[in-house]
């Protein structure tokens, strides 16, 4: 296998919409990945937030097996059991009375803002139309998700969006109230902000938008894709804040790589839902709808949740003492970490990248440290010292 002809290959036949490194990877074990020289690397990455679970997770291969044997896919013009019963334990372990299956984040929302349009129309009126969502906000790159997106790098060249979308300062109180008026017909807010830079919302933020949300009739749309699935130490992030959403998304780890995504969302919002509504040709399949499932019960058992919330204080805890340079804040909770620099986070990434540690960028001058939630402290200790060594060149 030739790597440099792969990349040109690479080159030659994909859409340049990513800017990948010049290495190509073959497989991984737990919390590395290896390319095609054998080198092997720290994988801090964890395909951004999804794998939970590590690479070639030994019971995730079994479940994937058993059930390619038995069916892949049917569409949703039919029920099977796999689905039937990952719905089933969410709503269990949830605010939910319902879910929707999609294949992805960005869907996920897509799904929740329209589910939010219909709501209000039904019960309101046809001005009620618009959405509030806040400065530093990722919610996706389709038309839909990327309106309530924020960042004008991402919008500007896809002008005009979906209209209607007023943003507020992230965790400003008095300008959220302002903004959610009667005439608003969704607030879609992430309770940790991942891609924007891991800022994190203040317990009295959320539940000032929820009640300005009830004052008005509007619905509270929590995106956990990244924050939510035990990435905080917590089955969802929500849980840390004693509020509810009416409708949240889900989807990174909930298959450890398979594409799926979901919306739960309570009894009313279901209710004005019809056949023909929405739909998708592969959402909840067999074979993706198993392995969640799995994943699922494992990432929601209280020890794994427990060793979570254990490993992101540690982590954060060398972080600190690393005494990293240029370092202006460090942010996170639970294994969704950021740090600000003085610098330029790629610059950082990519020296990681030279001495064996897969890292992210969350923003220009943010690095974000999202491991599999199976990271163990000898791994912390290894990507802390590679990162200073990063830091310092």
């Amino acid at each position: 296998m030739d790597p440099e002809a792969l990349i040109a290959l690479a080159d030659r036949v994909l859409a340049p919409t990513y800017r990948r490194p010049p290495i190509v990877f073959t497989h991984g074990e737990g919390i590395y990945v290896y390319d095609t020289a054998g080198r092997r690397y720290l994988d801090f990455v964890a395909g951004i937030a999804v794998c939970a679970l590590g690479h070639a997770d030994p019971r995730v291969a079994r479940v994937i097996a058993e059930q390619a044997r038995r069916l892949v896919h049917l569409s949703n013009l039919y029920h099977t059991e796999p689905h039937l019963r990952l719905a089933e334990a969410l709503v269990a372990h949830s605010f939910a009375d319902r879910v929707f299956f999609c294949n992805s984040g960005t869907e996920a929302v897509e799904a929740a803002l329209k589910f939010a349009r219909k709501f209000t129309r039904t019960h309101f009126n046809d001005h009620k139309i618009g959405f509030v969502a806040f400065t530093h906000s990722f919610h996706g790159r389709t038309m839909g998700a990327l309106s309530v997106t924020e960042k004008s790098a991402y919008r500007e060249p896809f002008a005009p969006l979906v209209p209607g979308v007023t943003f507020v300062p992230f965790n400003d109180i008095e300008a959220a109230r302002a903004a959610i008026t009667a005439e608003t017909c969704a607030v879609i807010v992430e309770p940790i902000q991942g891609e924007g830079g891991v800022y994190i919302a203040s317990p009295e933020f959320l539940q000032a938008l929820r009640e300005r949300c009830d004052a008005v009739g509007a619905l509270l749309i929590f995106d956990e894709v990244q924050c939510g699935l035990g990435r905080t130490g917590r089955l969802w992030a929500y849980e840390a804040y004693g509020v509810e959403p009416d409708l949240l998304t889900v989807a990174k780890p909930l298959a450890n790589g398979l594409p799926i995504g979901a919306v739960l969302m309570k009894e009313k919002v279901a209710a004005v839902l019809r056949p023909g509504d929405h739909g998708s040709t592969f959402a909840g399949g067999p074979l993706v709808s198993a392995v969640a499932l799995h994943v699922f019960e494992r990432l929601r058992d209280p020890a794994f949740l427990a060793r979570v919330r254990e490993a992101g204080a540690y982590l954060m805890e060398r972080l600190h003492a690393a005494e990293l340079p240029g370092v202006q804040e460090i942010r996170g909770r639970g294994l969704l970490v950021g740090i600000e620099i003085e610098g330029d986070a790629r610059a950082v990434v990519m020296a990681a990248l030279e001495r064996g540690l897969l890292l992210a960028t969350a923003g220009d001058h943010v690095v974000r440290m999202v491991p599999p939630l199976i990271v163990e402290k000898s791994h912390i200790d290894e990507a802390v010292a590679i990162l200073r060594e990063a830091m310092a060149t």
